[in-house]
């Protein structure tokens, strides 16, 4: 097999060899040969051309290209239909054996490549000119993909392994802080050179190996001696020095500069570190760099400083739409103009990037890289129409680390940052040595990535890198909820909202949008960040974002709400969004949508994005204490603030009132969420209205209220001591005629939230809201899927699961207006018809009714035909979800206006 970095060469040439050909009938079979070799495969060894089989109709078939048991290709001239293609493709498939049937079909016009993955499937779909970029669709002609997985995920998980239990092993000596970071730091800049290049293969290895004692009791002193002659300039060396010590190359780049205190080292150490060396460090990607390291801190210390690890697919989800996308369609747009291409290379070199919470420097490292990939192409297109000529190789790179800083609170990681990006500029040299024949390093290190530790609220952005020199900013600033901030992060966060009303309800993560907004005011930087997609729900998004327009931004691109799982050992995934923000423009907007939280974006172009990460104008629900519409007000369920003492489950209630039979009159059932959606008993006494003589005359009852007094009492908050006056009753005791009961939580995977009907002898507790004296009418419309599309919008969410409240849900949901007796009607027998739907399955609970995976054909009718008669009330059909929340917002805003 070729290397992957020759196969990523030969797509760049193949690429532009073939970027202006239309014609099947000419070059069809020069294209597919060509497209073997990009992989170093001889197409004659594997698939032959235009292969006889009979089609589906029974004429007679000639598949274009043909490789049995594994692909299929078809190929049409520029702009055809590639879609008739596939199905041209797949008429072969009757006639083919079981051992002919392919794992893959290609269709291909030129100008794009799409794949089939029948095994998986998958379909994917790529342009010509980014075949390099995406060389792993066709790891089944390179032979590449075992290898490259099993490379990278068992490399990354045995050096994290192994350098948490080297870090480990020195700590418990009581070596510990600063210097263990730097210290680490250095062993690490030293593993990965060993096997990257920097050094001669296996030097260190060797070194530690035969120069050290078993023991280990020299060990810190030789490697002391390392970090000493990689900080001293080759001239200035000591001439008696160890021969194989005086291999090792100047480096510095302030990695071994700093004096720290020497490090005692044993046995179990030296073993700890040879095992280190035994690992290949070259196949670390940099896109897991960070996290890797991040999992020799101390759990604690990382989720305390709200640290969380992107991964590279989703790192790039947010560089290019911020960045990447458009200097690639510039390149496209320069590249047969020897002087717009020289001027779009020297521009590149320009770029400034700031990450203000770069943690181990993920974003910089991946963003410096591409930005680094897209250069190696320009300097290829330059090679190809004879710019470069003799140039020096050294002189050929002009994009540096240089170009890049970040501020960071946790040093440790701020140190790692910095010399990830040392290791990936090294990477990327290499790159380009093997695509240029000559050997291309930056040693010693010069000119580095400028990495401040430092609070990024509290520090001054222009003094890190001056904002007319910056041109991006990007990252993912800590997930930490608004109410697990510390007070210092909280005081930070409010100063850079200047201390406005209401802000503390915020997450930590908002204050870099408002620190950013400001930033950027009267310039062309752009700014996009990772973010919770609680910033986009629920009561933040009103006062966050009508803060923000305060200022000159607006949102360009956004990725609504995905499941962002991440590479760093045992951290769980979440669920974010990405909002990229600049200056206001006329240029067009690009959403992102997803059908699913797990599933592939759909990216669409609007002309504006709200805060709510969809396609129309500004639109902020704020809290309101009445409904905009005339509908009956919501209130709360009851809570008991008891301690549990009036509570009882279904085995309590029987034994209590076999000890207290006076009390059964006094015992009703609780309606709680988890109870009402599990098909679960719980009671409660509730003791309304009863005479004193008659609590004295029940002793069972009077222990259990002098414990919920004693409970009251020893609160620490006011509010609840008061109520330790009345300690026989709820603190809530709503008990209306009728009510309509709505979980407060559900899970996200519903189409619809349960909804049920109680009276008067039910007693709603505080986990659902009550809404009184609802109807028929009024249950319909809540039931339906048009308020269900305004629920996923607007209100907040516990971990991904719905959060309804009345005051930004219920409160401000635009009712229909001017429904017809015949629509109400319409809408009142079809939510009956969804009660009685229920009601035909007894045994199963409303949680198994409304799992989408076994919700019963019977009430799937009944909610459909429930939707359509809420539709009509609205006087319009819905295309999908965009549609309906793009109607409730201009509805919404006609009846607030």
């Amino acid at each position: 097999m070729i290397s992957l970095n020759e196969i990523r060469s030969r797509a760049v040439t193949f690429s532009h060899e073939w970027e202006r050909e239309v014609s099947e009938d000419a070059e069809a079979k020069s294209f597919w040969d060509g497209f073997f070799e990009v992989f170093g495969v001889s197409r004659r060894r594997v698939a032959s051309f235009e292969h006889q089989v009979k089609k589906q109709d029974g004429s007679q078939g000639y598949i274009d290209v043909f490789w049995k048991g594994v692909m299929l290709a078809e190929h049409k001239s520029r702009g055809k239909d590639l879609n008739k293609a596939y199905d041209q493709a797949r008429s072969y498939f009757p006639n083919l054996t079981e051992g002919e049937l392919p794992r893959y079909v290609i269709v291909s016009d030129f100008a794009k490549i799409r794949l089939y993955d029948f095994e998986n499937g998958t379909e994917k779909e790529i342009e010509l000119r980014e075949l390099e970029r995406n060389i792993e669709l066709f790891d089944f002609i390179s032979g590449y993909k075992s290898v490259i997985y099993e490379d990278q995920e068992e490399a990354s998980v045995e050096v994290a392994s192994l350098m948490a239990d080297f870090h480990n092993e020195i700590k418990k000596t009581g070596y510990y802080g600063h210097d263990l970071e730097v210290f680490l730091i250095r062993v690490l800049f030293c593993l990965f050179a060993d096997d990257a290049g920097i050094f001669n293969k296996n030097l260190f290895y060797s070194y530690i190996e035969n120069r050290t004692k078993s023991d280990g009791s020299d060990l810190g002193i030789h490697l002391g001696q390392i970090f000493d002659v990689l900080n001293t300039p080759s001239e200035k060396r000591q001439t008696n020095l160890d021969e194989q010590l005086a291999s090792f190359p100047y480096i510095n780049g302030g990695i071994f500069s700093e004096q720290i205190k020497p490090v005692s080292l044993d046995t179990t150490a030296r073993l700890r570190l040879l095992k280190c060396c035994t690992s290949d460090w070259s196949k670390i990607s940099a896109a897991i760099f960070g996290s890797i390291f991040q999992g020799v801190m101390n759990e604690k210390e990382r989720r305390h400083l709200g640290a969380h690890y992107t991964s590279e697919k989703n790192i790039l989800k947010l560089i290019q739409p911020l960045f990447l996308d458009e200097l690639y369609i510039e390149f496209d747009q320069v590249k047969y103009d020897i002087k717009k291409l020289e001027q779009f290379h020297k521009k590149l070199s320009t770029l400034k990037f700031l990450d203000p919470a770069c943690g181990c420097g993920n974003f910089l490292v991946i963003a410096y890289r591409e930005l680094r990939q897209l250069e190696l192409q320009v300097l290829i297109r330059k090679d190809q129409i004879g710019a470069m000529m003799l140039v020096d190789a050294m002189d050929i790179s002009i994009v540096n680390v240089n170009q890049f800083y970040g501020i960071e609170i946790e040093e440790f990681s701020s140190l790692i940052a910095k010399t990830a990006m040392y290791l990936v500029d090294h990477q990327m040299n290499l790159l380009l040595s093997e695509r240029f024949g000559n050997v291309y390093a930056r040693i010693p290190l010069r000119e580095p990535a400028t990495i401040v530790h430092g609070d990024a609220l509290t520090t001054d952005w222009e003094s890190v890198v001056p904002k007319d020199r910056l041109s991006y900013i990007l990252g993912n600033p800590p997930f930490i909820g608004s109410k697990l901030m510390t007070e210092l992060q909280r005081k930070n966060l409010t100063a850079c909202f200047d201390n406005s009303d209401g802000v503390g309800v915020l997450d930590f993560v908002t204050a870099w949008y408002a620190k950013a907004s400001k930033y950027i005011q009267n310039t062309n930087i752009k700014v996009a960040f990772v973010s919770t997609n609680s910033i986009t729900q629920g009561e933040q998004v009103g006062i966050l974002w009508s803060y923000l327009n305060t200022f000159d931004i607006e949102i360009q691109f956004a990725h609504q709400t995905f499941r962002w799982s991440n590479d760093a050992p045992g951290v769980a995934a979440v669920f974010c969004v990405i909002i990229g923000f600049s200056g206001k423009n006329k240029n067009e907007k690009y959403l992102y949508e997803y059908e699913s939280i797990k599933s592939e974006p759909k990216e669409i172009e609007v002309s504006h994005i709200n805060a709510y990460l969809i396609k129309g104008d500004d639109v902020f629900i704020t809290k309101k204490s009445k409904p905009i519409c005339k509908v009956p007000e919501m209130s709360f369920g009851n809570m008991p603030l008891d301690g549990g003492h009036l509570l009882l489950t279904d085995e309590e209630k029987d034994e209590f009132i076999s000890q207290e039979p006076k009390a059964e009159k006094f015992i009703r059932p609780l309606i709680s969420a988890r109870e009402f959606l599990n098909n679960e008993k719980r009671w409660c006494l509730w003791l309304v209205g009863a005479e004193p003589q008659e609590l004295k005359s029940m002793p069972s009852v009077l222990e259990r209220i002098q414990k919920v007094k004693e409970f009251r009492e020893a609160s620490i908050a006011s509010s609840t001591k008061k109520f330790a006056l009345t300690p026989s009753l709820f603190r809530d005791r709503n008990n209306p005629e009728t009510t309509i009961a709505i979980p407060r939580v559900s899970s996200e995977n519903r189409k619809y939230i349960p909804m049920g009907f109680f009276k008067k002898d039910s007693i709603v507790s505080d986990t659902c809201m009550s809404l009184p004296d609802g109807t028929l009418y009024h249950f319909g419309i809540l039931e339906s899927e048009i308020h269900m599309t305004w629920v996923r919008y607007t209100c907040g969410r516990l971990k991904s699961d719905y959060r309804y409240s009345k005051d930004i849900v219920y409160n401000n949901f635009p009712w229909p207006e001017k429904v017809s007796n015949e629509q109400k009607k319409k809408v009142e027998t079809c939510a009956q018809e969804v009660l009685d739907a229920r009601l035909k399955f007894p045994h199963s609970s409303l949680a198994d009714l409304y799992d989408p995976n076994t919700m019963p054909e019977e009430l799937v009718k009944a909610h459909t035909d429930l939707d359509r008669g809420v539709d009509a009330c609205y006087g319009r059909k819905f295309e999908n979800k965009e549609d309906r929340i793009e109607f409730l917002f201009e509805l919404y805003k006609r009846y607030t206006k």
